[in-house]
């Protein structure tokens, strides 16, 4: 499952720091013909930003708004941001989202093997602050990602990879996202159930991107165990 928006209220903390880091270049940088200068918006956090890599994220709204930078300038406003993020994280700490921790403790209980599947390279940071590393089996995060050379989502090679972790078949596997990349990735991965997380009213949006179902939080989520669920994942 995703960590930011679906296990810690970390994703409105990402989106500040996201506004805070665009807003800031927007007002600065030099306009020019064909580009947008307008402030950055909710909207523009889930349809470029949310649940990518970073460089991903900032490249494809600055194209969205007809800006072209060379490679560093990009990647030098990406870790502006994650400058940003881990300032608002030191104040604000990571909050738990409802239902975070009775629905990991239930998973436990079941026998369900879990990963924490983030484009986030502050994944393991914020579990630590959470106090939720204990519930998960796997990780795989940013950092590994990198590592090990995987595109980011909506590619599945991040989902795929956290399966092999588990030693769990993508199709009997569940995949618990709020971002349409995270549910596009689990669709294209082959998964057996993808839930979106709609905490915002666009479930229709995780529909079409290719979520199964919608729950309005991680509490709207039942556990059922039996025979089969010993060796099964999410």
């Amino acid at each position: 499952m995703d960590l930011d928006g679906v296990v810690t209220d970390t994703a409105s903390l990402h989106e500040m720091a996201w506004k805070r880091m665009f807003d800031g270049f927007l007002a600065t940088h030099p306009s020019a013909r064909g580009e947008e200068h307008r402030p950055f918006e909710n909207d523009d956090y889930r349809r470029f930003v949310d649940g990518m890599p970073r460089f991903d994220g900032a490249a494809g709204f600055l194209t969205s708004r007809g800006i072209a930078l060379p490679d560093a300038e990009v990647g030098a406003l990406a870790a502006q941001k994650d400058r940003d993020f881990q300032d608002l994280l030191e104040q604000e700490g990571a909050k738990l989202l409802p239902g975070s921790v009775s629905l990991l403790t239930a998973l436990r209980r079941a026998g369900f093997r879990t990963a924490i599947v983030s484009a986030s390279r502050n994944c393991s940071a914020v579990l630590g602050r959470a106090g939720l590393t204990d519930f998960f089996d796997a990780s795989v995060d940013g950092v590994i990602a990198a590592e090990l050379g995987l595109p980011g989502k909506p590619d599945p090679a991040v989902y795929l990879e956290a399966a092999g972790r588990l030693r769990a078949s993508p199709e009997r596997s569940v995949v618990v996202e709020d971002a349409l990349a995270g549910v596009e990735a689990g669709r294209r991965g082959g998964f057996g159930l993808v839930v979106g997380v709609d905490r915002d009213g666009h479930g229709q949006e995780l529909l079409d991107h290719g979520a199964d179902v919608i729950v309005p939080d991680l509490a709207g989520m039942d556990v059922v165990a039996g025979p089969t669920a010993e060796g099964r994942s999410q």
